[in-house]
C-alpha cells in the first residue's frame, strides 16, 4: 500500500457527548425513602394508639347511596367493612406477614400512603404521629434539656447572687 492509499483509509473517530436527560427521579419532592419513613410513622403510630383514624361509617357511605333504602340488607354496612378489611390488608402486607411480592409490597405502601393523604386531608386522623427516628428524638429532648438546666441556673445565680452591699451615705 502507498503512502496516499493509507492516509485515504484512515477512519476519523468523533465522540459526540449528549446532554443528559433531567431525572424525574431528582425533581421529586420526597424519595422512595421518605415515603416509606412516612408510612413507617404513620402505621406505627396507629398500632400504637397514638393516632386514630376515623373510617367512614356505613351512615357516612349510605349517605352517598340514597337508593340503599330499597335493599335488605344495608350495602353501606359491606362498604365500611371492606375498607377496614383493605387497610389491614395492607398493612399485613407491608408488615410482612403477609407472603407478597416486592412489587406487591411497593404497591401498598403506594397506596397506604394515598390512604393517609386522603385521612390527613378529610381531617380523620386525631392524635399526632410520631416519628420513629428515636435517635433525632433523644437529641431533641437532650438539647431541650440543657437549655432549660442553662435558664434554671441564670435564675438561681440572679436569686442568689450575694448582695452588694450599698455605700453609707454621710450624714451632713
Amino acid at each position: 500500500m502507498s503512502k496516499e492509499n493509507a492516509e485515504e483509509k484512515k477512519i476519523i473517530s468523533v465522540r459526540i457527548k449528549r446532554k443528559p436527560e433531567p431525572n424525574p427521579a431528582s425533581s421529586l419532592l420526597y424519595s422512595e425513602k421518605d415515603v416509606r419513613r412516612f408510612v413507617s410513622e404513620f402505621v406505627s403510630s396507629w398500632i400504637r394508639g397514638d393516632i386514630i383514624i376515623r373510617f367512614p361509617t356505613a351512615a357516612e357511605l349510605a349517605k352517598k347511596t340514597p337508593l340503599s333504602i330499597a335493599f335488605t340488607t344495608d350495602p353501606s354496612v359491606n362498604a365500611e367493612l371492606k375498607i377496614k378489611e383493605h387497610y389491614v390488608e395492607l398493612l399485613s402486607i407491608i408488615a410482612g406477614t403477609k407472603p407478597s411480592s416486592n412489587d406487591e409490597q411497593q404497591k401498598a405502601i403506594d397506596e397506604v400512603f394515598k390512604m393517609l393523604l386522603m385521612f390527613r386531608s378529610a381531617n380523620r386522623i386525631e392524635g399526632k404521629i410520631i416519628s420513629n427516628d428515636l435517635e433525632k428524638r433523644i437529641q431533641d429532648l437532650e438539647k431541650t434539656v440543657l437549655n432549660q438546666a442553662k435558664l434554671v441556673e441564670q435564675i438561681t445565680g440572679f436569686l442568689f447572687a450575694p448582695k452588694k452591699p450599698k455605700p453609707d451615705k454621710p450624714v451632713s
